[in-house]
């Protein structure tokens, strides 16, 4: 969850984590709890003593994406991919892409983007002092 609230669109993604419980609280959630009339009982997400805010950002998902055309070995199909992540909606249509052409390659860029935003999650709570467990 935290892998996912650190990268895309800064307007939507972000949130906050909760450094006693470990909880991740997307945008939205927050952006819920305020509301008026909410059932959920919203924590004080301004304790930074209990909560480190974590804002979105796409930057590290369009390196991501060049990296990986760097590894398709059909050429035209990396010309393709490098055409489809230009412009609003570029990871929309680089999935799509490869979901056309290529389920291997598809399957292969799924396990290979998850584990790079989790290497940066883990990054990103090792500057912040934890030691992260592996599994």
């Amino acid at each position: 969850m935290l892998s996912e609230i650190l990268e895309g669109d800064p307007l939507t993604t972000g949130g906050a984590l909760d450094l006693r419980t470990g909880e991740v609280w997307p945008r939205s959630a927050i952006e819920y709890a305020a509301e008026d009339g909410a059932d959920v009982d919203a924590p004080d997400f301004e304790d930074e003593d209990r909560f480190r805010w974590a804002d979105g950002d796409s930057r590290d998902g369009d390196r991501d994406m060049v990296e990986f055309i760097d590894t398709i070995a059909d050429a035209r199909l990396a010309e393709r991919l490098h055409d489809a992540i230009h412009g609003r909606g570029a990871f929309r249509r680089f999935a799509d892409t490869l979901r056309r052409t290529s389920e291997h390659d598809l399957s292969r860029w799924f396990e290979w983007v998850g584990e790079r935003k989790r290497g940066r999650a883990r990054a990103w709570l090792t500057d912040l002092g934890f030691r992260v467990a592996s599994r």
